[in-house]
This record gives C-alpha cells, sequence and structure tokens, in this order.
C-alpha cells in the first residue's frame, strides 16, 4: 500500500466510509487525486451530499498536516460511486435495497426486479428469486423518474 491510500483509508475508517478507487494523476504542476467513497450514510443508502462534502474536509486536513503530497501542488476530489457504477460488492447490493435493479447473469439472461434482501451470498428480488452474486455478470440500478403527483397517490 502507499502511504497517500493509507491515509485516506485512515480517515475514512474513522467516519465508517469505504474506499471505493484512489487515483492520483498530473495535470501540468499539479496532481489531481480522485477518491471514491461510499458508504451507508445516514439514510442507511449511500451517502449525500453534506456527508461527501464532510469527508472530503477531513481528509483535505489530513493531507494538509502530512508530508505525503511534498512540495506538490494537488486538486482533491472526493465522490460517490455514483447511480450509473456497477453493483459488485454485497454492501453495494444491502445500501440499494428496494431499488430496482437490471441484472445480466453469467448465462447473457437480463432481469429486472427490486431489490428485497441482500446477504453476503446472494441477493433476493421482488417475487422471492434468489440470485448468488458469482451467477451475476453486470448488475446497474434504475433511475425511476416518478412525478410529485404520482408519489402523492
Amino acid at each position: 500500500m502507499s502511504p497517500l491510500r493509507d491515509l485516506v483509508e485512515s480517515v475514512l475508517e474513522r467516519q465508517g466510509i469505504d474506499l471505493e478507487e484512489l487515483k492520483t494523476t498530473k495535470a501540468g504542476s499539479r496532481s489531481v487525486v480522485r477518491i471514491t467513497v461510499d458508504g451507508d450514510g445516514v439514510s442507511g443508502h449511500g451517502l449525500n451530499l453534506d456527508e461527501v462534502a464532510q469527508v472530503s474536509r477531513a481528509i483535505s486536513e489530513a493531507l494538509d498536516d502530512s508530508d505525503i503530497m511534498g512540495n506538490t501542488a494537488y486538486v482533491l476530489e472526493v465522490g460517490t460511486r455514483g447511480v450509473d457504477a456497477p453493483l459488485t460488492k454485497p454492501h453495494h447490493w444491502r445500501r440499494n435495497i428496494s431499488r430496482l435493479v437490471k441484472i445480466t447473469d453469467i448465462a447473457g439472461s437480463t432481469t429486472i426486479s427490486r431489490i428485497i434482501e441482500a446477504s453476503d451470498l446472494d441477493v433476493t428480488l421482488d417475487g422471492g428469486q434468489q440470485l448468488a452474486y458469482a451467477h451475476i455478470k453486470k448488475a446497474i440500478i434504475q433511475v425511476e423518474m416518478t412525478s410529485d403527483h404520482e408519489k402523492k397517490e
């Protein structure tokens, strides 16, 4: 592991947040540090914008207090996985319970259903269908658009 990854993970661990990805790239004379995070958040279904901002501030402070970046100017970008990121780990499934998901299994069949439960080994979909993660090739949350009128009914 790198000292940068160790520092970021220690900050995130104190806040109960998972590090999904850390990339550092050069942009002229600066470095861009892109960090993708995930966590349950106050809703239990992922981080909200305020929580991401709080995490960003904590990482920024830790970087400023360390000499990990040396004299290199850097830009810090902290964000979440995004709604179109594939579900690849059990906690991704758990954080999306009750949401609609499009699943392509290893045989190439496609199913669109709602996530009812998620364990460490499999997911239960609407109607009681269980799928082992090992049999899922790709899974993407489906964005559902509803009007305010539909929500009230």
